[in-house]
């Protein structure tokens, strides 16, 4: 009964088209009126103590690192290396989108920037060279979604505070996914610019190019280098890290490429506030709906209706990812987050499948979600950068969807693609 009246009110203001944060709290406040034991003081405290989170400061760094970047000229020098390098290729203005995006990812964690960045840049070029509009957004949404894969993640930070699993560990293990996401794009994109894209290719670039382009990427690409590292060595944590690529950001573009003025800063850190906002007041609503989640004891509830496939993880996770791609065609990735895996975490703990490659497939779930209407964030972000039709994206996007949904299916079978590299780098 519980789990009902929490879904269906939850559910049912969504619908009515209520923000998800005031929904959570909403179904929240039902299930104290079902339990009988209404008090305005576990909202206060448990919001509260939900966005006081020294985990969740690395929200807004990484949030202001990704708009350095972009503003700053990292990016721009990304996708510029990508293009001295593999631009010359049959399709290879589609390689270069692929090849920044899995860079890109590396330095920002967020697959709106990240398709919003890669859109602005690469969109333009590839209409220009004779690809179809739908189907240049539909690769620049479908590289953008590995920025929440490879670390650092702000997915990965926001699932490691939801269900107490540790970050840097997520962080490590969605290297490997991450990588094959990217081989997956460019299986799809090989086959893509073979039958549909134009014969002609840009003529190969001198070394001497490339290594200029290197040289001015470098101290962009020292930045991944850098968080990777310092984690891989325990000399900060993942908060800590997202301070220093807030810093190093400033530094390189304010004193070395100097495309940013310091006037500047103020706007982009209103810009990173602005957005901050928004993801703490979900987790902040969140934790009230998860302490009530705990009271009414719902996750034995899910564990009853789940109890004929818990003793088969393989065929559980099917089933998780399921429910979960099912809701992330309604529902962006951080309320997917902050809704579902306090309450899924049990179940998987209990059927004993490992939390963290759990995580891994959770986000990986997600970040697909976006890519797929009526909502798809990225989707929108991209059809508002390229200017075209949400319809013509979601054309250019469909072949990605089914790859990826193929790479999650192997995953499910082969869980080892996950945990096996990650217990490598940790």
């Amino acid at each position: 009964m519980s789990l009902t009246i929490f879904l269906g009110v939850m559910l049912g203001l969504i619908m009515l088209g209520m923000p998800i944060a005031f929904s959570l709290l909403l179904s929240a406040v039902a299930l104290m009126f079902q339990l009988d034991f209404f008090d305005s003081q576990i909202i206060g405290q448990n919001m509260l103590s939900g966005a006081n989170s020294f985990a969740l400061m690395a929200v807004p760094l990484f949030m202001l690192a990704g708009e350095v970047m972009n503003a700053g000229g990292l990016s721009r020098r990304i996708v510029n290396l990508a293009a001295t390098f593999v631009g010359h290729v049959r399709g290879g203005l589609g390689y270069v989108a692929i090849c920044a995006s899995v860079m890109l990812a590396a330095l920002s964690g967020s697959a709106v920037a990240d398709a919003a960045a890669l859109g602005s840049l690469l969109i333009p070029m590839l209409r220009d060279k004779g690809y179809d509009a739908g189907q240049a957004s539909g690769l620049i949404a479908a590289g953008g979604i590995i920025a929440p894969i490879i670390p650092p993640s702000i997915s990965f930070i926001i699932f490691g505070v939801a269900t107490n699993v540790s970050i840097t560990k997520l962080f490590f293990a969605g290297i490997a996914p991450g990588l094959m996401m990217a081989l997956t794009l460019v299986a799809v994109w090989t086959w893509v610019a073979r039958r549909h894209g134009p014969v002609t290719p840009s003529p190969r670039q001198p070394w001497s190019v490339r290594l200029r382009a290197l040289r001015e990427a470098g101290w962009a690409l020292m930045l991944p280098v850098i968080i990777i590292g310092g984690l891989r060595g325990g000399i900060f944590t993942p908060t800590e890290a997202a301070v220093v690529a807030a810093v190093y950001a400033i530094f390189v573009s304010v004193c070395i490429y100097r495309e940013l003025k310091v006037r500047d800063l103020g706007r982009l850190m209103v810009s990173a506030a602005r957005t901050t906002a928004v993801v703490m007041f979900l987790v902040a609503a969140a934790m009230v709906s998860s302490y009530m989640i705990t009271l009414a004891d719902l996750p034995a509830d899910l564990v009853g209706l789940l109890e004929p496939v818990m003793d088969q993880p393989r065929l559980l996770m099917l089933a998780l990812l399921v429910i979960l791609t099912l809701v992330g065609t309604v529902m962006d990735l951080t309320p997917t987050i902050l809704i579902l895996a306090p309450v899924l975490m049990p179940v998987v703990v209990k059927a004993g499948i490992d939390p963290i490659y759990f995580g891994v497939m959770f986000v990986m779930t997600g970040c697909v979600g976006l890519l797929t209407p009526p909502v798809g964030t990225v989707l929108n972000v991209v059809c508002g950068v390229a200017r075209i039709s949400f319809e013509s994206v979601c054309r250019g996007a469909w072949r990605y969807v089914v790859a990826y949904t193929v790479l999650l299916a192997l995953l499910v079978i082969f869980p080892g693609l996950i945990t096996v590299p990650a217990s490598w780098m940790h």
